[in-house]
């Protein structure tokens, strides 16, 4: 089988290498691709992932037989609805689902009517009126998001109302915001593959996306994440099954928006009982590549099992080991991330992306200048640790960080550590 992985980042760097492992594949795309993916398979560099037209005609030249579209951009631009058109077998969201991440009213209102537990929130349109509300709560926590579609977790959570109006005034000149109530407790990313009969869960994920340790600074796309999730035991997952997965594929089948892809839960645990805070229908990153590592199932069989409407049944054969993966970022990111610098040379487990005594580097901004590695973006790699447990995995993540150099490059200090410090 001949595949198209349409994307950059260090998540499609993840994906393109669960493909490349595969007994069944012929032949392996990756469009526009990053310095990584360039090891693995054919980067199309030319390619517009976002263009229907333009992958449409990567499919032709190149024989393709599945695309897979697990990110945002050609997702928004509707790139599955024209290839399935066309018969060219594809996974991704309809632009119909795009709705639950790229409209958050109309995902707020749709877990209203399935009873889904979530965030109290409120829809404002002006300034004035976000002053006013402000006013009548202060010293109250709330969190500040993009109404439509915003890449990198656009969002900040506090209780300054300063902050917050400065904040809601830059995001105003270009839509409608969404004010939600802070919901305290440990945050989980569900990642579930689903077609139009049911569905299949991947281990649990914890995400950091604050820019620093402790979760204080700006939000980022996440700076790390851990798998599975040390907390996450049967009865806390059936609460999640029971209140928020069923009633949402319920809600997704009596409503017409089912779809061959990935639906992701970003969920609070708080005292209450687990919460739903946003729906996405593209893969997660670094949740994906802390994931990754852990799926031994062959991927072509489970998008088979998908394509063929079987993914409920399908058994997949996950690693009893937990990983950490940590986020090598540029100087100035998230706000103004400084490019363009030189990447020394990288450790040997880094060939190939294989697994080097345990530990594994996906790439994400970063691009081929001849012989050099140069950066060309925010957060430019993941180092992976595996181990038996989360203390090892972190061990092992962060004994290869320092082999990751680039003038101003940084990482969080702390992904891991709450699952094993008192």
């Amino acid at each position: 089988m001949k595949v198209l992985v349409l994307g950059s980042g260090a998540k499609d760097h993840a994906i393109a290498w669960m493909f490349s492992k595969s007994r069944r594949i012929g032949g392996l795309f990756i469009a526009p691709g990053n310095a990584g993916t360039s090891m693995l398979g054919t980067n199309l560099p030319d390619i517009n992932p976002s263009d229907p037209k333009s992958v449409e005609a990567a499919c032709r030249k190149y024989d393709i037989s599945y695309v897979f579209a697990g990110t945002e951009a050609p997702l928004a631009a509707g790139v599955p609805d024209h290839l399935r058109s066309l018969g060219i077998p594809t996974f991704g969201a309809s632009s119909a689902a795009m709705r639950l991440e790229g409209d958050r009213t109309f995902a707020r209102a749709f877990s209203d009517r399935y009873k889904i537990p979530t965030s109290k929130y409120l829809l404002f349109t002006s300034l004035s009126d976000l002053q006013d509300h402000l006013k009548q709560n202060q010293g109250t926590r709330f969190v500040i998001k993009k109404n439509e579609l915003a890449p990198s977790r656009v969002m900040l959570d506090s209780s300054d109302p300063d902050k917050l109006l400065a904040f809601a005034g830059g995001l105003l000149k270009n839509g409608n915001i969404i004010v939600e109530e802070h919901l305290k407790g440990m945050a989980i990313t569900l990642t579930v593959l689903i077609d139009e009969k049911g569905c299949m869960l991947f281990p649990v994920c914890s995400d950091y996306t604050k820019a620093s340790e402790h979760d204080k600074g700006a939000a980022t796309g996440g700076m790390g994440s851990i798998c599975p999730v040390p907390i996450v035991k049967s009865s806390l997952q059936e609460q999640i099954t029971n209140h928020i997965l069923t009633p949402t594929f319920e809600g997704l089948k009596k409503e017409g928006m089912t779809y061959k892809g990935v639906l992701i839960f970003s969920i609070i645990l708080t005292e209450n009982g687990p919460k739903l805070v946003d729906y996405h229908v593209r893969f997660n990153d670094p949740a994906t590549q802390a994931m990754a590592p852990l799926i031994q199932s062959d991927f072509l069989d489970i998008i088979e099992a998908l394509q063929n409407q079987d993914i409920e049944k399908f058994n997949l054969e996950i690693s009893n080991q937990s990983s950490v993966a940590v986020v090598v970022a540029s100087q100035g990111y998230p706000e103004n991330p400084v490019i363009e610098r030189k990447v020394s040379e990288l450790p040997f487990f880094s060939k190939n992306t294989l697994v080097y005594n345990s530990a594994m580097l996906f790439y994400g901004a970063v691009s081929e200048s001849g012989s050099n590695l140069i950066t060309n973006g925010g957060r430019c790699f993941s180092v992976v640790g595996l181990g038996t447990n989360i203390i090892e995995a972190n061990s092992r993540a962060y004994s290869y960080i320092k082999d990751i150099r680039f003038e101003g490059a940084w990482h969080r200090k702390d992904i891991g550590n709450k699952f094993f410090e008192d």
